[in-house]
């Protein structure tokens, strides 16, 4: 039956109940009843034509239109009925009434203009202006939708949250709304879970259960009485009062979910957070920490938002109650009563193109952070642990770059010396692109850096062949080796990291290139560039140095230059087929000549950001290999290697690249390592330069495989080695895997006198659509050569002097399993349940090796908080700093 868009006319009196149904389509489309403050009083009982608007709109829902307020109240319903002997209109059958952004749904709604009550029963849904849905059997309102009680009530919300959209649901089996602002629950229930599809009434994974649950809309909390906490059915938590945020607001003041401490050297402890909503636009979170072996550990983050950025400060701090359970100084923190630090970040962008900000980090030692756990994103963890501040200023044009950073370093481990580390204030890097001028064309590009840094202790490391054995005390009986350390400098036995004093650097380059591509289709680059770089060095200012560093740079020579002028030219000749279905097969040689002077001044100048050279496909054809501005390449050089691809319409893709390097004429820069050795042992200090090459395949966009190579141009024994494989097996498998291995041989020149060796592997294994499981190991496979050297040397060392029992030497495992992580866990649209255990290894402040063993759990009930509980398993851990941990 077409439903009812009613229109009503005057009729005559008397006529006690009226009943007009729609009779066909034109009439649901004509008949619209508009409820207005206009409307006539008196009126009796109308049923509108199926043919004619009405011409006087009588009040169904009496609905007073306040000054100014252009709401109307619109029904629809199969039936529409009017009790004139009880005053009562009736919407039967499908009714909807719509009055302003509030909505309302019922099998049939009863308007008593009496009281000015609205009755609704059977399948009632009332939607508000915010999107809330209101579900119950039965609902008792005002005109406006506004007040009411209401009977079986279920109310579902969708809320956005940290990105994601998630629904909240109350139920009661009576409620009342008042005002449209509060809903009290009576005997209600709070939750962010779906009902279960083939079970409604089966409890959801988490609920709260309460006397009463009062919702205001105005003030956006949620208020709970006598409540009780729920999983899968079961009470597990009681709680007389609280109160939380309403899920629809980010941000509210009152308490944060409790975290909790457990630790040999801390003791128990709890940490309640409290966050002030001070304003829209910043905000305050203290946080005391009761731990019961050291007291209050204080914490408090302030956070602001401006109109063009933002910025936090965050402090903590502890006056310990038992700092003799940390080791002491230079050991540890053991003298000192009050411990903390202060942390700050912050980014404003003063124009569409410029921003600047700053990231910073102060601690009373550098053990407070990893002591107490707390961390911050500028904070590098696990093997190297340091705090790095910096402040920065940063524009960016279409085709231009600069920016202005400044740096200071804090090393946060018992073997960091601080005096070694450098503060490095400025670092300027400018980077510009341009159409090249008429008639070069292609494109300019210049570069400028400035660096300088100063470092009050020259930081060596010792060239391991050349390394020599001392006998320590005796332990057991027996006097082990220790190996001798660089404390001065001596040439061919120690090399340089960092240099002491004050180094300065200005480099600029401006280079052209240009691709031309004849009618057989090969490619022509010429290319050119012109650097020129200017040194100051005073190693002088430092007490920390020795005579040797002064002579490589003496005071008449603190000022020095170099300039580096290039030529060369890159060739390629891809030749493309296209054998259909089997894809798109592209073979490429590349031949690449680059004609310069040799380099100066090699080993006389400093270098701190080009160590960390490494020769493979992704620099074979680069125009200076070095990875930093201190040094540069000269010398004639030509590069070669093909490069063969295929491509299908599958979305199959394959690539493969080898390639060697020649030193034509001039010096070679890389056989000449400077006072970090630099170059050598890359693989490009000879004439003819190891192989390099590179295989990639992936079969679909869910896996992917790559390797790279590098093999030794003579014997063609593997140098350098790198594969790994990532994978996605849905929809067959809920797997996700990736594998990495890596094997790099020995550089004892450059402080790596054993070879390194390892495997990666991590996986998340779906077991069904919301529990997973997920693992990670990382295998040092050198890690027994280690060992064994150990043994071996302990050994000599009792030969020299017997004393006790001889050591025992053993077989250690090649698989020795360095780190290893276990999680499993469930998540959903209301909550994630996490374990995890990490086991790796930490070196200790005796010099003893022992192993980090930690279970992390966290749970998360959407909307409503989240835990974390961090604790160490290990029965006896000796940590960075602290003298016993059990």
């Amino acid at each position: 039956m077409p439903r009812l868009r009613a229109g009503v006319a005057a009729t005559g009196a008397g006529m006690s109940r009226v009943v007009r149904r729609a009779a066909d389509s034109a009439a649901r489309r004509s008949l619209t009843m508009l409820m207005t403050a206009a409307t006539a009083a008196g009126l009796t009982g109308v049923v509108g034509s199926g043919t004619a608007l009405a011409q006087n709109v009588p009040a169904l829902a009496a609905a007073k239109a306040k000054p100014g307020e252009s709401e109307r109240l619109i029904v629809e319903a199969k039936e529409l009925v009017y009790d004139n002997d009880r005053n009562t209109v009736s919407a039967v059958g499908n009714a909807e009434l719509h009055y302003g952004p509030r909505t309302l749904l019922a099998d049939r709604v009863r308007y008593d203009r009496n009281t000015g009550r609205v009755f609704a029963e059977g399948n009632v849904r009332l939607t508000d202006e915010t999107g809330s849905v209101v579900t119950g059997d039965r609902m008792e309102l005002t005109d406006d939708f506004k007040s009411g009680f209401i009977d079986s009530l279920r109310v579902q919300q969708t809320i956005e949250q940290r990105g994601r959209v998630a629904k909240v649901r109350f139920s009661a089996p009576r409620a009342e709304r008042v005002a449209g602002e509060t809903t009290t629950f009576e005997y209600g229930t709070y939750t962010a879970c779906e009902p279960c599809k083939t079970d409604p009434e089966r409890p959801p994974l988490w609920q709260v259960k309460s006397a009463r649950i009062i919702h205001n809309n105005e003030e956006h909390r949620i208020y709970y009485e006598d409540s009780t906490l729920e999983i899968a059915g079961v009470p597990v938590a009681y709680m007389p009062y609280f109160y939380t945020a309403d899920p629809s607001i980010r941000r509210e003041t009152g308490f944060l979910a409790p975290h909790f401490v457990s630790s040999g050297v801390l003791g128990q402890g709890i940490g309640t957070p409290f966050f002030w909503n001070i304003a829209p636009d910043y905000d305050l979170t203290v946080e005391p920490t009761f731990l019961s072996k050291q007291g209050v550990l204080g914490q408090a983050e302030w956070r602001q938002r401006l109109a063009n950025g933002f910025y936090n400060l965050r402090l903590s701090g502890i006056f310990q109650t038992t700092p003799s359970a940390f080791l002491t100084s230079p050991l540890g923190p053991g003298n000192r009563d009050f411990r903390g630090s202060v942390e700050s970040s912050g980014q404003f962008f003063l124009s569409p193109n410029w921003r600047a900000g700053w990231d910073v980090v102060g601690v009373t030692d550098k053990w407070f952070l990893d002591n107490y756990r707390i961390r911050n994103q500028a904070i590098t963890v696990d093997y190297f642990r340091e705090a790095v501040s910096t402040a920065y200023l940063i524009g960016q044009g279409d085709r231009s770059w600069f920016e202005a950073r400044g740096y200071y370093f804090k090393g946060l481990s018992t073997y960091d010396w601080q005096k070694q580390q450098p503060i490095v204030a400025p670092v300027i890097d400018y980077d510009k692109r341009i159409n090249g001028p008429a008639p070069l064309g292609g494109e300019v590009r210049f570069q400028a850096n400035i660096t300088s840094l100063t470092r009050e202790a020259t930081q060596f490391q010792e060239i391991p062949s050349t390394r020599t054995y001392l006998l320590s005390p005796s332990l057991n009986g027996v006097n082990y080796p220790l190996y001798g350390t660089c404390t001065v400098f001596e040439r061919d036995r120690c090399i340089v990291r960092g240099l002491a004093g004050v180094n300065t650097r200005a480099s600029a380059q401006v280079s052209w290139r240009r691709d031309f591509i004849d009618e057989f289709g090969q490619v022509w680059q010429p290319f050119a560039y012109l650097r020129g770089d200017m040194f100051y060095v005073d190693p002088n200012r430092s007490e920390f140095q020795n005579r040797e560093i002064n002579s490589l740079f003496s005071p008449d020579t603190d000022f020095s230059g170099r300039v580096m002028p290039a030529v060369g030219l890159e060739y390629r000749y891809p030749l493309v087929a296209d054998f259909g279905p089997l894809g798109v097969h592209t073979v490429s040689p590349v031949i690449q000549v680059i004609a310069r002077p040799s380099e100066t001044r090699v080993g006389r100048l400093p270098n701190e950001d080009a160590q960390s050279l490494v020769f493979d496909d992704t620099s074979l054809f680069a125009w200076d290999k070095f990875s930093g501005w201190d040094r540069v390449e000269g010398g004639v050089r030509a590069n070669i290697g093909a490069e063969y691809s295929v491509t299908t319409a599958s979305g199959f893709y394959m690539n493969a690249m080898a390639g060697q390097s020649f030193a034509i004429a001039g010096v070679n820069s890389f056989r000449r390592g400077d006072i970090s050795n630099t170059g050598r042992n890359s693989g490009l200090e000879t004439d003819e330069s190891d192989y390099v090459g590179r295989f990639q395949i992936s079969p679909n966009r869910n896996i992917s495989f790559i390797t790279r190579a590098r093999f030794d141009q003579g014997t063609f024994g593997l140098k350098r080695f790198e594969s790994g494989i990532n994978a996605k097996f849905a929809p067959f498998l809920p797997l996700e895997a990736s594998v990495l291995y890596a094997r790099y041989e020995s550089q004892p020149e450059l402080g790596f006198d054993r070879r390194r060796e390892g495997i990666q592997a991590a996986a998340t294994y779906n077991i069904t659509p919301n529990w997973f499981v997920s693992g990670s190991v990382l295998f040092d496979l050198s890690h027994y050569l280690q060992v064994r050297e150990t043994y071996a040397a302990a050994a000599d060392a009792y030969f020299l002097n017997p004393v006790g029992s001889a050591p025992v030497y053993s077989h250690p495992t090649k698989w020795y399993p360095s780190s290893t992580g276990v999680g499993f866990g469930y998540r959903d649209e209301c909550t994630t349940v996490s374990i995890n255990y990490i086991s790796s290894p930490i070196e200790t402040a005796s010099g003893l090796r022992e192993r980090n063993q930690t279970l992390l759990l966290r749970l998360e009930l959407r909307t409503l908080g989240e835990a974390n509980l961090r604790q160490n398993i290990s029965s006896t851990t000796t940590a960075d700093g602290i003298a016993t941990a059990r």
